[in-house]
């Protein structure tokens, strides 16, 4: 049973993609999305394998696995459902 199991998901965002892939020495989920007319992917981490990890540590390595901009807009959240979702990539339709 995969850890990324328990991901929630919000009732009016839809997955359009998902693949289990590592980033570094961290198993992580990436996900594309839609949601309210917005498309956008996250990297998850699960927050046990993070704990001792900066929120800019977190966006850095994000960065450098999908070797996005450096001013790629980003947002990061620490979530109390045990998972951390740094979202990029945004796209308004």
């Amino acid at each position: 049973m995969s850890k990324f199991n328990e991901v929630p998901v919000e009732s009016d965002t839809r997955i359009l993609f998902q693949e289990l892939t590592t980033l570094g020495t961290y198993d992580v989920l990436h996900q594309k999305w839609i949601w309210d007319g917005i498309t956008a992917e996250s990297i998850i981490f699960a927050n046990e394998d993070i704990t001792d990890v900066t929120d800019h540590d977190l966006e850095m390595q994000v960065k450098a696995f999908r070797n996005l901009a450096a001013d790629t807009s980003m947002t990061l959240k620490r979530s109390e459902s045990g998972f951390t979702f740094v979202n990029f990539n945004f796209e308004a339709d």
